[in-house]
């Protein structure tokens, strides 16, 4: 089973760097559009609560295979020049930071609505309330949801193997054609997105761990 992979470490190492970069990118660009939207969702403009509820509602019930294939197809009809791999980013941030953003606005719900008033009533506006008071409470209760819809977002990136990126999912197909057995190769694969989760997971619990203590 391992000539399976010593074989074709070139399509290996090649589709699950291409797996990481998609994550490193898309989780970076889902928690700053997140956050973005949390904010916004708990905004006392109703503009701004109303143009997150409308993204969130949209983006949640909407199959991720169908944001890919509007950024692969529909934008560059648009003519805007977005090649396959930049389209796969921008639709993983998108669709994620929908996810994110609940995970934000529940966060920010466990904490006091009464902190809140007290650091507006001594002159705190909104974004001062929110990074200074708000967020560093709710952070506590938003480490595991955060952790979960991350480890989906890299699940996700296989999706972008069917529309012309050489990552993690796209690795059966190449090893069909050059003859491979899919069960080895099925179970590379795994190995490979494990070795990637626990680091996710170890760092859940060491977060959890330490901002116990410090409640």
């Amino acid at each position: 089973m391992l000539h399976v992979l010593t074989d074709n470490w070139d399509i290996f190492g090649r589709a699950f760097a291409t797996t990481i970069k998609l994550f490193v990118v898309g989780a970076i660009g889902s928690l700053i559009l997140g956050v973005l939207l949390g904010a916004f969702r708990v905004s006392p403009v109703p503009v701004l609560r109303g143009v997150a509820g409308t993204y969130v509602n949209i983006m949640q019930n909407t199959p991720l295979t169908l944001v890919f294939a509007f950024m692969a197809f529909a934008v560059p009809k648009l003519e805007v020049d977005l090649d396959y791999l930049t389209g796969a980013y921008v639709a993983l941030i998108v669709y994620t930071a929908a996810f994110i953003c609940e995970v934000v606005r529940s966060g920010i719900n466990t904490v006091p609505a009464g902190q809140a008033e007290a650091a507006r009533a001594v002159g705190m506006t909104f974004p001062q309330v929110l990074r200074i008071v708000v967020l560093p409470q709710a952070m506590r209760s938003m480490v595991a949801p955060t952790m979960s819809m991350l480890i989906a977002l890299l699940k996700n990136t296989t999706v972008a193997a069917g529309f012309s990126v050489l990552e993690s999912g796209a690795i059966p197909a190449y090893m069909s054609e050059r003859g491979e057995p899919q069960l080895p190769v099925l179970v590379w694969i795994t190995i490979g997105f494990l070795l990637i989760i626990v680091p996710l997971v170890l760092l859940q619990r060491y977060l959890e761990r330490r901002w116990s203590v410090a409640r």
